[in-house]
C-alpha cells in the first residue's frame, strides 16, 4: 500500500503534538510507540486511514486533540477511528477500571478496522511491558496506575473482545504476548522455594 503526503503530514503533526512525552518510566520519546503501532498496522494490511490513526490514537487522551480538528486535518473515517480508540478525554481521567471496562465494551461492537489498530496498540504495549518487567522487575509497576493482576486481566480482557467474531495473525501474536506477560507477572509474584 503506497502511504500518500497525508501519512506525512500525521507523522509531522504526531510528533509535534507528543514531542515532549516520553513513554512510560523512561527517556524513550513516546513517538516511538506512535511510529510502532503504525509500523504493526501497515504490516498486518491496514490501509492509509488506520496507519494515520495508529499515528493519532493517544492524541485525544495525551493532547486534548478533539475530533474536529483530527476530522478537519484527515478525515471524518480517521476521527472516528480516534475516538473510538480512546477510552478518555481531555482533562483528569476518571477511575482506571471503569474507563477499561467501558473501554472494553466499546470494543466489542467496534468494526474490523478499528480492532486492528487496538490490537496493534495492545501487541507493541505488552511487547514493551514483558520486556521492562524482566529488565526492571516489580519496580516497573510504579509507573502505571493499576496492579500487576489488573494489567493482566485487561490485556485478557482487551484479547477476548477483539477476537469476538474477529480472526486475524495479529490476534495471535497478541495472545503469545499476553501469555508472556501473565507468566512473567506469576513468576514474579512467586515466592522463591
Amino acid at each position: 500500500m503506497p502511504l500518500s503526503p497525508r501519512f506525512d503530514q500525521a507523522l509531522v503533526w504526531a510528533s509535534t503534538l507528543h514531542r515532549a512525552q516520553t513513554r512510560k518510566g523512561s527517556s524513550v520519546p513516546y513517538l516511538s510507540h506512535l511510529l510502532a503501532v503504525s509500523a504493526l498496522v501497515i504490516e498486518h494490511g491496514g490501509d492509509e486511514d488506520q496507519a494515520i490513526a495508529a499515528l493519532l490514537h493517544d492524541a485525544m487522551e495525551d493532547q486534548d486533540v478533539t475530533e474536529a480538528e483530527i476530522a478537519a486535518r484527515f478525515g471524518p473515517a480517521v476521527a472516528a477511528a480516534v475516538t473510538g480508540l480512546s477510552d478518555a478525554f481531555g482533562g483528569p481521567k476518571g477511575p482506571w477500571e471503569a474507563r477499561k471496562r467501558t473501554h472494553i465494551a466499546k470494543l466489542r461492537e467496534a468494526p474490523v478496522t478499528l480492532r486492528l489498530v487496538s490490537a496493534a496498540d495492545k501487541l507493541h504495549n505488552g511487547r514493551a511491558m514483558v520486556r521492562d518487567l524482566r529488565l526492571q522487575g516489580p519496580a516497573l509497576w510504579r509507573h502505571f496506575n493499576a496492579s500487576p493482576a489488573q494489567t493482566v486481566w485487561y490485556y485478557r480482557a482487551m484479547l477476548e473482545a477483539l477476537s469476538e467474531g474477529w480472526s486475524h495473525p495479529i490476534l495471535d501474536e497478541l495472545r503469545e504476548v499476553v501469555d508472556a506477560l501473565a507468566t512473567t507477572v506469576d513468576a514474579q509474584n512467586t515466592p522463591a522455594k
